[in-house]
């Protein structure tokens, strides 16, 4: 048998217990000794009923997705053969859940005939997540459980729901106070006592509220307008509704069916792509997973604004103390009154209580000098982005900070090694760009200097992951991943405004595409007058990085976005909700005129097609500098700091592949700065690739000809 699976029997009760860490995957490793266990104790006179475990912390996982799209994945006996083996099981089948049951996790228990579950367990079928759906039975069998607007809701969600819930729902039958194992078997025992068999839960029907037909258009229409054209929701949908009209084996075919058009689908794809690049970031190749950590039990933040105050959320919100600091009182009670607002918003909203909020306001403190934040074991600098303020505050921080402390930068482009080589520790030093709002958005990139020591990387990243971000690793080099590539997109959006589209057309159309904002939006979100900074750098320090002015024009003018109620758009005062400016049209036109600039139309797929491969292309640069350890942290990146779509994912990079366009050649109707700039891009493309790299990934709609992203010199 295998060495996943142990099988005993204790008083007449067969016990298969899984063992296979981390979460008991039901990969080819593992199905095999459930089944063989099955048999053993169907076939032992001896056995009276079975109970299959796990360990405390995980019923299963599900499915080892590893194994999708391989021979793996078909390898008997599958799960489907395992649920099926259930079914025609004669004596009572008891699954014991610990921890949680997911996906396949919770299709081999519902195959059982009966469910006990530890109080805090969690259940669900979450594969909706990964753009497919229950594929062995869960679609048909959930719904006569639970009746079909609960399973809907579950499946097409994802969410899991407890113990108790499911108790409530039919799901579970008896929750188990102590050990759980012991109260399975004293179930089982019961069981037997009482003369009930196997009670199977495909001869059970589907509960649907009201007329079915009625029930399930009103359903579509519902997930139609909530799925944002994710295929997963409605294919399980027609599950559901083939469960409630169909023989359970009939609605078996279909659920195999519709789980094999998802399986081989592109979105399915992507967002397992997304799955697995999570997972990889924290790999870092030379730093060993058991490198000893710095304890980080008091922190402290330098600059109590936006920024300042998300990163002081972030850190209170998993029980961190932190003493923010400021320069003026007025600057921190602004700051911490933002902070309360917030925290009260999320109450107002049921989503925190209010003695949690106390809780977390309590654990910050403010201080006007840095002498009282000496003794914290971590500092994070959030200034603003000018190299001669940060390294002014990190020459005080080196003279009254503790040894071993870590210091850290917020800084979005700027040099890490230029700031660290002010102090005397700089391998104490290492950037935690943050993105706005930090409280909220996933992204961490932790820039690693050539200084920084091992565990100060190891004890960031570990810290990024206690406060719920997704830590990604960067080196040195201007904006690091995500700004550095996010400048080839503006500057790519700007070109278009200057040969003819609105910026109302450039949004619209990666939009469409699945960006959650289009890049002019965002530059109002973000504030203009950021990018301002940055081009003026440039323009002094990279005189052959050529931009249009058109952006300077807008910024002149002190429209730098929401923040300023007028920016490319306008917006109401309390509203986020961009406005067409006809002030921003004749800016551009006057601009064009002045440059001789001739307009032409241009069609939505050439935006997106410009905008999202001067992404890639510079992904591509990135990746081969050495700046990102993966392609795929470059994707999450961008999948959750930037809104890429995660259908999308995997298109942002590629490893050892570049990206082609049609934009190959300088039209006559470009403006004479542009012209110049159009060429092989000498740090994206450098030359030409050679034969032997393989296709790239295209758009929808895009065909795959040579170029590079317009904008440097040759």
């Amino acid at each position: 048998m295998s060495d996943a699976v142990n099988y005993s029997v204790r008083d007449g009760i067969a016990v298969i217990v899984m063992n296979n860490p981390p979460v008991n995957g039901l990969g080819s490793v593992l199905r095999p000794g459930i089944a063989e266990s099955m048999h053993k104790a169907e076939a032992d006179p001896a056995v009276q009923a079975i109970v299959i475990i796990g360990s405390a912390k995980a019923f299963s996982g599900g499915a080892d997705i590893r194994e999708f799209n391989t021979p793996k994945s078909t390898m008997s006996p599958t799960l489907p053969e395992i649920n099926d083996m259930q079914d025609r099981l004669k004596k009572p089948m008891v699954a014991a859940i610990g921890g949680f049951a997911l996906g396949g996790g919770l299709e081999l228990a519902l195959g059982c005939h009966y469910r006990v579950a530890a109080p805090k367990t969690q259940l669900g079928l979450p594969e909706v997540k990964l753009g497919i759906l229950p594929g062995s039975g869960g679609t048909q069998r959930l719904p006569r459980v639970v009746g079909a607007t609960e399973a809907l809701k579950m499946m097409t969600t994802g969410n899991t729901v407890t113990a108790d819930k499911g108790k409530a729902l039919g799901l579970v039958d008896e929750v188990v106070e102590g050990d759980l194992l012991e109260g399975a078997i004293a179930y089982a025992k019961k069981l037997v006592a009482e003369g009930k068999g196997p009670r199977r839960i495909r001869d059970l029907t589907v509960k649907v509220d009201g007329d079915p037909q009625a029930f399930f258009a009103a359903a579509r229409a519902q997930i139609e307008k909530e799925s944002r054209g994710y295929p997963a929701p409605l294919q399980i949908l027609g599950c559901v509704e083939a469960a409630a009209s169909l023989p359970f084996d009939e609605g078996r075919k279909e659920e195999r069916r519709r789980f094999g058009i998802l399986v081989e689908g592109n979105e399915s794809k992507a967002l397992r792509h997304m799955f697995f690049a999570e997972r990889q970031t924290s790999k870092i190749p030379d730093v060993p997973e058991d490198t000893p950590v710095r304890r980080i039990e008091r922190a402290a933040v330098i600059g109590a604004g936006t920024m300042g105050g998300g990163i002081t959320m972030s850190m209170v919100n998993v029980g961190i103390p932190v003493t923010m600091v400021e320069m003026k009182q007025e600057a921190l009670d602004r700051g911490l009154a933002t902070i309360a607002k917030n925290y009260a918003s999320t109450v107002s909203k049921g989503r925190l209580k209010q003695e949690e909020m106390d809780k977390r306001m309590a654990l910050i403190g403010t201080a006007l000098g840095m002498e009282a934040i000496k003794d914290a074991d971590i500092v994070i600098e959030a200034v603003f982005e000018r190299m001669d303020v940060k390294q002014d505050i990190f020459r005080k921080l080196d003279a009254v900070m503790k040894p071993g402390a870590i210091l850290a930068t917020n800084t979005s482009t700027l040099d890490v090694d230029a700031i660290a080589a002010v102090t005397s520790r700089p391998q104490d030093v290492i950037g935690t760009h943050f993105f706005s709002p930090a409280n909220v958005m996933r992204l961490l990139e932790v820039v690693r200097g050539k200084a920084t020591a091992n565990d100060v990387l190891a004890t960031t990243m570990a810290l990024g992951k206690k406060i719920k971000k997704v830590p990604v690793v960067s080196g040195v080099c201007d904006g690091f991943i995500g700004n550095r590539m996010i400048e080839k997109y503006g500057q790519q959006s700007l070109f278009l405004l200057d040969e003819g589209c609105s910026p109302q057309q450039v949004d619209a159309a990666v939009q469409a595409w699945g960006m959650a904002m289009g890049p002019l939006t965002m530059g109002d979100m973000a504030g203009l007058d950021i990018g301002w900074e940055i081009r003026k750098r440039r323009y002094q320090e990279r005189p052959d990085f050529v931009y249009s002015k058109v952006g300077d024009r807008i910024a002149e003018l002190g429209r730098y976005g929401q923040k300023t109620g007028k920016g490319w758009y306008l917006y109401e005062a309390g509203s986020r909700k961009p406005l067409p400016d006809p002030l921003v049209d004749k800016i551009i036109e006057d601009y064009r005129r002045e440059n001789g600039i001739k307009t032409r139309a241009i069609s939505d797929a050439e935006i997106v097609e410009r905008l999202i491969y001067a992404l890639v292309n510079e992904g591509a640069a990135i990746l081969e500098e050495g700046i990102a350890l993966r392609a795929s942290d470059i994707d999450m990146v961008y999948l959750t700091g930037y809104g890429f779509p995660p259908t999308a994912a995997g298109r942002c990079s590629m490893p050892a592949r570049w990206a082609w366009t049609r934009w190959s050649r300088p039209s006559r109707d470009f403006s004479r700065a542009t012209r110049a700039a159009c060429g092989s891009s000498r740090r994206c493309l450098k030359n030409s690739p050679p034969k032997a790299r393989p296709s790239p990934i295209t758009t929808p709609g895009s065909r795959a000809t040579r170029t590079h992203t317009r904008g440097e010199l040759p």
